[in-house]
């Protein structure tokens, strides 16, 4: 595997210079960028007229990330050329949030009955249940293949998001890309640096992603209550006050829901991903020491990932999803987080990812193995190389 990236400030224009892409030929692009560049007319068309034959996904951001750090409203374009391993970009549509399920279903069933190494996955960031979206996928493909990916972002507006799919750039679709091949090897970890406050609250009405009543309160009265003076700045202002999950039997699931909206008239707020009525929620609050801290157990978690191979280790793709709530807690700090990843993992490795509103990873420890999930707030990474030839 080999790899190059560029980082833009700004969009793609026709007298940009893609010459690195183009020498390595690659077989994957990766782009990661500010929705205002995504959606310009013909955005990709520079980058596709360089680099015909190469399959092009990503999403639109809340914060870019690459080698060089964190950036705002820029484009981080990720080339690929692989030894052995083969790729295949799959598009589902998306109508509306009960469809994500059906969606998650069809993506799995286009990428065949073979099972890929691993999968990227790549959903809108808002009206959409990514827990469903994920469970239409591992339905088909059990937990063995792990999914890897995220929600996309749109500066923190919470209002347009895109994806990149076979036909360009959508906002209507999920898009997977199935990585096959016997040289593929993936590590993963996540982790989120968030800490608890205040008391237990049982989930009384959910249905889905949606959150009606807590201890048969309205959600959204009580998280308002919490908040105080933040709660004008909902949904947003939720990124700083994440929801830890919580079993029945009081034992943390070791996720965290973050709100993508709110429903006044119906008094419910709608997160990232589904709950469980009977369960508990409880409100997190964190640092910018503590979430640096989590991020670099996320990387810890990689490299003692079994998955991993005994070889010397060989140069590869990180890539990088992170919370855009976490973003806002560090502030000029975000960062610390990428810097404190790549020394971890060796600092030889590609950094590539963006800053989302639901990151995809499988995570440790599950009743079901190492399963993939739909995580909030947390540093999410995924180690892609390839064994020598």
């Amino acid at each position: 595997m080999r790899c190059t990236q560029i980082t833009l400030s700004g969009p793609l224009q026709p007298q940009t210079d893609l010459s690195a892409l183009q020498a390595l030929s690659p077989d994957l692009v990766l782009v990661f960028a500010s929705v205002t560049h995504l959606t310009i007319p013909g955005a990709l068309d520079p980058l596709r007229a360089a680099v015909p034959d190469a399959i092009i996904t990503g999403c639109s951001t809340a914060g870019e990330i690459s080698a060089e750090g964190v950036s705002d409203l820029g484009m981080v374009i990720t080339a690929i050329s692989f030894t052995s391993t083969t790729a295949r970009l799959v598009s589902a549509p998306l109508p509306g949030l009960a469809d994500s399920f059906r969606a998650g279903t069809a993506l799995a069933e286009q990428l065949g009955t073979d099972a890929p190494a691993a999968i990227l996955l790549f959903g809108r960031g808002t009206d959409i249940n990514g827990t469903a979206l994920i469970e239409g996928i591992t339905g088909h493909f059990g937990a063995a293949v792990p999914v890897s990916g995220g929600l996309a972002g749109d500066d923190g507006a919470f209002r347009h998001t895109v994806v990149i799919g076979p036909s360009g750039v959508t906002d209507s679709d999920v898009v997977a890309l199935g990585l096959y091949g016997d040289a593929l090897t993936v590590q993963t970890g996540s982790y989120g640096g968030w800490q608890p406050f205040g008391p237990l609250r049982q989930i009384t009405r959910a249905e889905g992603n949606i959150l009606y009543t807590l201890d048969d309160e309205p959600a959204l009265e009580i998280y308002r209550r919490y908040l105080g003076d933040h709660a004008e700045g909902l949904p947003a202002s939720g990124l700083l006050f994440p929801f830890e999950m919580i079993r029945s039997d009081t034992t943390s699931e070791g996720l965290i829901r973050t709100i993508l909206g709110i429903d006044p008239e119906a008094g419910s707020l709608i997160l990232a991903g589904a709950v469980t009525p009977g369960h508990y929620l409880r409100m997190m609050h964190a640092s910018t020491d503590a979430l640096v801290l989590g991020a670099e157990r996320a990387a810890t978690q990689v490299l003692s990932d079994p998955a991993g191979s005994a070889e010397a280790p060989q140069d590869g793709l990180a890539l990088l999803v992170s919370c855009v709530g976490r973003k806002l807690v560090m502030g000029d700090r975000v960062d610390e987080e990428i810097e404190v990843v790549t020394e971890a993992l060796g600092g030889h490795h590609t950094v590539a990812g963006f800053y989302s509103y639901g990151e995809i990873n499988p995570q440790r420890d599950t009743a079901d193995g190492t399963a993939c999930r739909l995580h909030n707030q947390t540093m999410t990474i995924a180690l892609l190389t390839e064994a020598r030839p």
